[in-house]
């Protein structure tokens, strides 16, 4: 894979990072639109398409595997998150347990992403 390709890859992956964190925040505080949801849902597939494309062409490296099901049940967790704040059980200590975990496994995954771990 050339080098231009890959560079395309990893700037739409940490670009659609970015925009998937600051969707989940607006969602969650804006739990009833309709909208928000949505494009989060678009950036999660420009995330998984990019990331499988990077994996393609660094080889399947075990470090970027791992994030990558890390990222995956990530996207779960906020799914889940917004489903619950949705059904109105938003305040309830195992939503907000979801939350933490949800913050402890961004860093995680920002940490891998950028070779920090």
């Amino acid at each position: 894979m050339s080098d231009k390709l890959l560079n395309i890859f990893h700037q739409s992956h940490s670009g659609s990072w970015a925009f998937i964190v600051i969707l989940f925040v607006v969602s969650a505080i804006f739990y009833r639109q309709k909208i928000t949801p949505m494009i989060l849902r678009l950036f999660y597939l420009i995330m998984l398409v990019s990331g499988i494309g990077m994996l393609i062409g660094y080889g399947f490296p075990v470090k970027y595997v791992v994030k990558g099901i890390i990222a995956i049940v990530m996207i779960g967790l906020m799914e889940m998150i917004l489903g619950r704040m949705k059904r109105g059980q938003g305040k309830e200590s195992s939503t907000k347990i979801l939350f933490v975990v949800w913050a402890v496994l961004i860093v995680i995954v920002v940490l891998l992403g950028y070779g920090i771990f």
